[in-house]
Parts: structure tokens; C-alpha cells; sequence
């Protein structure tokens, strides 16, 4: 996502913008390990000339079923398709309302949107930066048809609350899963403990293809042949439609790129996982701890870093400052969905999410990926500690 920069401090603004000297996610850097692998994927998908679902698409469905630990693994088009998907299947339409949050990435209101329904926002918890649990049960209504959780930058919800919230009423759990495959809730692989679970491979996300694709897991047979059948415009027999679908298959190059990398995807989360460690104790040794908050994990999650965020005040200035040092850093999400012109129509206002709002003004993303060094996290701190004058 790319965020205008903020302008400069009166006496920096006729100084040069730097380019970064290292790019904030280096996928040229993760596809030179696997080169060979990925080009005879994709040669071997060119030979077949079969693109569209097929045995490479099958096989791709049961091995990431297999990693996540679900049943059923139903790919599609795109991480934002995998929500509209799961909802569809659960007949979310007109009048309907979805309880989620506002500090999430657009696709998951849109998909409640798209379908005529409304989402109702539940603020943050100020750690996570997931929903908070505990506010859910006061935003249930006549009308809730789902509750969708986001396990945000890759670390799970809190899920036990909010299933234990959504089984006592009968309503389905969607976990948006999208930057987090890999991650644990209690020792519960993210995506198997709703009614569906929602993933992303875009090529940002720690199992990234070239190019969009996701996919929906369940447990329950039923919603996962609804999902296919949606996902082929409600065809299951050529030119015989059951229902309205919609088209989003996910294509067999794809499929032939993500089987190789899954293999990978432990070995990289690993890396993600050791270099925030890394960032952590490097703050800790330049008494940073004050100035910068950095990730909040508790001890029954296993988060997998698609995104490091810290908490810092002044924090367009020092996203200002670390670009002119040649460091790259992103804003996730530099305004919560609530405020935005897209979904005003839903009556919110500024200060109705306290915590959603003060964590836009506040986080900033560091490089996370699995490739970075040791000498570029020092930069990073070194940086940081500079603008402090720590």
C-alpha cells in the first residue's frame, strides 16, 4: 500500500528525498532461492496448456488444506474473494449486519458491503490491534448473519471468546486469515476454527504467488461444495446454473508457483519470527522501550510477522526522517474504515473507534522479510534512535 509522504519539517524540505537503500520487501531476493523450482513449475503447466482449476489446482487445494490443518481447501481469485465467497455461502445479503473491525484492510467491509449488508465495527484492543472480544457481545442484533475477526499483521485473534460469543447464538465465525497463514491460536492453526477461514496469497503475504490468488478452508462438507459451486458462476454442470456465482478460480500457474513455495513457508515464517526478536532486543539495547512499543504477543499465540508494527508518537515525522536515512517503512492503515468516504453512507464519526483512530496516527511498519539482514535491522534502529536522540 503506498501512503503519500508527509510534508517535510520547514528546514528538510529542500533537502533530496533518498531513495531506500534496501527495498521494504525483497521477493527479487526470495525468488532467487527458488528460482529453478518456480520455472520448471511453470514450464510444466505451459506443456499441459491447462490454466484453469485442473489437477494442478486439485493438488495445491489438498496440500494447503493439509498445512493449515482443515478438511476442505477451496482456492479462488483473490484473498478479497475468499471473504465475499464465505459470505455468499452463508446467504449474508439485504438487511443483513456483520460485526468486524474497522482497522482492517478495505476488502474485508467491502465484501459485507457488495452483498447489501451492513457491517457494524467493534474498536480494537490497543495491543493486538485485532477486534476486541470482549465489546463483540454488545454489537449483536436481531440481524447479525456473521462475525468476522482479522488476524491483523499475523497474529491471531482472540478466538476462544468469540467462538464461545458466536456458539451460543448460532452465528458463523469468518476469520480473515489473510496476512496470517501459518499463525496459532492456542496451539489452533488460524482459518480451522471458524466456519470458514479466509486467505490471501497475495504476493506481499508470507506464502505469496505472482500474482492474486486465495483461498477459503472449512471443516463442513456442505460449504465446501456451496463454495465451489459459487466460485464457477453457481455452475456445476457446464451451462446449468443452481445459483448466481460468481467468477474466481484461482489458475494452475498460480497453483504450480504456491506448491512450490509452500514447502518454504515454515522456513520463512521462522525468519520473520527471528528477525522481530531481533528488532525487539535492538530497541531494548538503545533504550528505545520508552519511545517505541513494539509488538504485543501473548503467550498463546504464535504470530508469523507479515507485518512488524511498532507504536510511536510523532510518527509522520519519523517516517519522514527514516526515509531521508534511505530506510523504507509503511503506514498499516493510515485511516480506519469507519472514516472513510466509501463507507460514510454507515453514519459513524470521527471518535465513535478511539483505538482504531489513535492506532492509524501511531503504527508504523518496518521491514520484516525473511531476507533481511542483521547489518539492515541496525540501520533501522540506529535510525529510529537518532530522531529520539537516544
Amino acid at each position: 500500500m503506498k501512503v503519500e509522504t508527509p510534508a517535510a519539517p520547514e528546514g528538510e524540505r529542500n533537502r533530496e528525498v533518498k531513495q531506500p537503500t534496501f527495498p521494504f520487501l525483497d521477493l527479487k531476493a526470495q525468488f532467487s532461492s527458488i528460482r529453478d523450482e518456480v520455472m520448471a513449475a511453470v514450464v510444466r503447466v505451459m506443456e499441459s496448456q491447462h490454466f484453469i482449476l485442473g489437477g494442478e489446482v486439485l493438488t495445491c487445494e489438498k496440500e494447503l488444506a493439509h498445512y493449515i490443518g482443515s478438511k476442505y481447501a477451496i482456492s479462488c481469485a483473490s484473498g478479497s474473494d475468499a471473504l465475499l465467497l464465505s459470505l455468499m455461502a452463508l446467504d449474508v445479503g439485504q438487511g443483513a449486519e456483520v460485526i468486524t473491525t474497522p482497522f482492517t484492510f478495505v476488502a474485508t467491509v467491502a465484501a459485507i458491503v457488495r452483498l447489501g449488508a451492513r457491517p457494524v465495527f467493534v474498536d480494537i484492543d490497543a495491543d493486538s490491534f485485532n477486534i476486541e472480544a470482549g465489546q463483540i457481545e454488545r454489537a449483536i442484533s436481531p440481524k447479525t448473519r456473521a462475525i468476522i475477526p482479522v488476524h491483523l499483521f499475523g497474529l491471531s485473534a482472540e478466538m476462544q471468546p468469540i467462538m464461545n460469543i458466536a456458539a451460543a447464538r448460532s452465528i458463523p465465525v469468518v476469520e480473515d486469515a489473510a496476512q496470517a497463514i501459518g499463525a496459532r491460536y492456542s496451539e489452533r492453526p488460524v482459518g480451522t476454527m471458524g466456519a470458514f477461514g479466509c486467505f490471501s496469497f497475495f504476493p506481499s503475504k508470507n506464502l505469496g504467488g505472482a500474482g492474486d490468488g486465495g483461498l477459503v478452508t472449512t471443516h463442513d462438507p456442505v460449504l465446501a461444495d456451496r463454495l465451489k459451486v459459487l466460485r464457477t458462476h453457481g455452475s456445476r454442470t457446464k451451462y446449468t446454473y443452481e445459483v448466481l456465482g460468481v467468477n474466481s478460480r484461482l489458475d494452475a500457474l498460480q497453483a504450480a508457483i504456491l506448491r512450490v513455495k509452500l514447502p518454504h513457508l515454515d522456513i520463512w515464517n521462522r525468519c520473520r519470527r527471528l528477525n522481530a526478536a531481533q528488532y525487539c532486543a535492538l530497541f531494548a539495547e538503545r533504550g528505545l522501550n520508552e519511545k517505541v512499543r513494539v509488538p504485543v504477543v501473548p503467550p498463546d499465540r504464535f504470530h508469523v510477522y507479515n507485518q512488524f508494527v511498532i507504536r510511536v508518537e510523532q510518527r509522520d515525522q519519523l517516517k519522514h526522517h527514516l526515509q531521508q536515512s534511505g530506510i523504507p517503512t509503511e503506514i498499516y492503515y493510515p485511516s480506519p474504515l469507519h472514516t472513510q468516504p466509501a463507507f460514510a453512507h454507515l453514519g459513524y464519526k470521527k471518535g465513535d473507534l478511539p483505538e482504531s483512530e489513535a492506532a492509524s496516527q501511531q503504527v508504523l511498519a518496518l521491514p520484516i522479510f525473511p531476507e533481511l539482514t542483521a547489518a539492515q535491522q541496525r540501520r533501522v534502529v540506529a535510525a529510529i534512535a537518532d530522531f529520539y536522540g537516544v
